[in-house]
């Protein structure tokens, strides 16, 4: 992959404490080293020729607060799009003054918050199924059986994050993963590919990951396939640098016109960005 590829980075988070506190119940303080303001991801994205990012609001830090994801996207002029944290009962009109301000979906992590939390949710999928919005799922492990059901029937369309999180231990067969594999076929679902360090026990290039990855290829296509750096990497198990996550596409995709759909073309439009 060269530095001069067309990209879409399709998960970063924004910290910017001095301009937007931390709410004074977060889970999770960010360090100052994982502090990610507008102006450095900007900088981040400049220097390594990334052109548009997915900004999902964190559980960390913020909560419920999007104050700082959507100054975010009002600084970006169109550079970005967001991905909200809301209540489960979030109405109708939120939903459709977020998307306004460019708003995307809205995140559902049951990696965090467990899948009981959201079992009261079957509203709130809807209401995004109805505006064209995303249903954004983080689950690890097995998680993804228990929402199913309820994900499939609510008819909204899902993005997953990080690869499903599966064991990377577990095999390929594990229930979590081939439910995840099964939404390939419905045509309204997609995956990051990203966070490999969240599941992978080895370490960079995580090569424990590889099936994985490469069973995601092989099912959803790139046609339905993103790519994210998880910027600016909380909570990271070793040291991790953008530049060589971005080049890992390079090995997971050696052709370039897989490449440019998932770093280009599949994010573009699936998220609506028209350059």
């Amino acid at each position: 992959m060269t530095s001069d590829e067309l990209a879409v980075d399709c998960h970063v988070h924004v910290f910017d404490p001095l301009r937007f506190a931390y709410a004074p119940d977060a889970g999770y303080v960010p360090s100052p080293a994982e502090t990610g303001t507008p102006t450095l991801l900007d900088e981040v994205l400049n220097v390594h020729g990334v052109r548009h990012a997915l900004v999902v609001g964190p559980n960390s830090g913020y909560g419920l607060d999007n104050r700082c994801l959507l100054d975010t996207l009002a600084q970006g002029h169109g550079r970005y799009k967001g991905i909200a944290v809301v209540k489960n009962d979030a109405s109708l009109t939120e939903l459709q003054d977020l998307r306004a301000a460019g708003v995307v979906g809205v995140a559902f992590n049951a990696a965090l918050l467990g899948t009981d939390f959201y079992a009261d949710t079957g509203p709130l999928l809807q209401r995004l199924r109805d505006l064209d919005m995303w249903a954004q799922v983080q689950v690890e492990g097995d998680q993804l059986v228990a929402l199913n059901a309820l994900l499939k029937d609510s008819g909204v369309q899902v993005l997953f994050d990080h690869c499903g999180r599966p064991n990377a231990a577990a095999g390929l067969q594990q229930a979590g993963f081939q439910t995840l594999l099964d939404w390939a076929d419905t045509g309204r679902a997609g995956v990051k590919l990203s966070g490999c360090a969240k599941f992978a026990a080895r370490p960079f290039p995580h090569a424990d990951a590889l099936p994985y990855v490469h069973a995601l290829i092989k099912a959803f296509t790139p046609q339905a396939l993103v790519w994210a750096s998880d910027w600016p990497f909380l909570r990271a198990p070793a040291r991790t640098d953008y530049g060589p996550l971005r080049a890992l596409v390079r090995d997971w995709l050696p052709d370039a016109t897989d490449r440019r759909a998932v770093l280009w073309d599949t994010p573009r439009r699936l998220f609506g960005w028209d350059d």
